[in-house]
C-alpha cells in the first residue's frame, strides 16, 4: 500500500543555453499553488495526496508538467484555472482531466 492515495509532481527543471524549460513557465509558483490549495481543501497528508517538485520530467517541449501518480496521468496546464481543475477532477474525484492531458 502506498503512503499516499495520490502523488503530483511538477517539473520545476530550470535549463541552461535558452533551452525551453517548464521553471521559465512559472512552474515553481504553480506547485506552491497546487500544495497550498490541496492543504486548504483538507486533501493533503498521509493516505491523501502529495504535492512535489521534481526535476526535469523530460517533457518541457510539450509544456510546462505535472504528472500525478499512482496513475501516471500527465498535464500540462496555462494557469490557475488548470490547476484547480486537475484538483478538482483528478485528485478529489478521480476523473481525468482530458483537455489537459499530454
Amino acid at each position: 500500500m502506498s503512503y499516499y492515495e495520490r502523488h503530483v509532481f511538477f517539473c520545476c527543471n530550470q535549463r541552461q543555453n535558452g533551452e525551453t524549460c517548464c521553471n521559465d513557465k512559472g512552474a515553481g509558483g504553480m506547485r506552491d499553488y497546487a500544495k497550498k490549495r490541496v492543504k486548504e481543501l483538507g486533501l493533503s497528508g498521509p493516505g491523501k495526496v502529495r504535492v512535489n517538485q521534481a526535476g526535469c520530467l523530460d517533457r518541457c517541449e510539450e509544456g510546462p508538467c505535472v504528472v500525478v501518480y499512482p496513475e501516471a496521468v500527465w498535464y500540462t496546464y496555462v494557469d490557475r484555472a488548470d490547476i484547480d481543475e486537475i484538483i478538482e477532477e483528478h485528485l478529489k474525484a478521480g476523473r481525468v482531466v482530458e483537455r489537459l492531458l499530454l
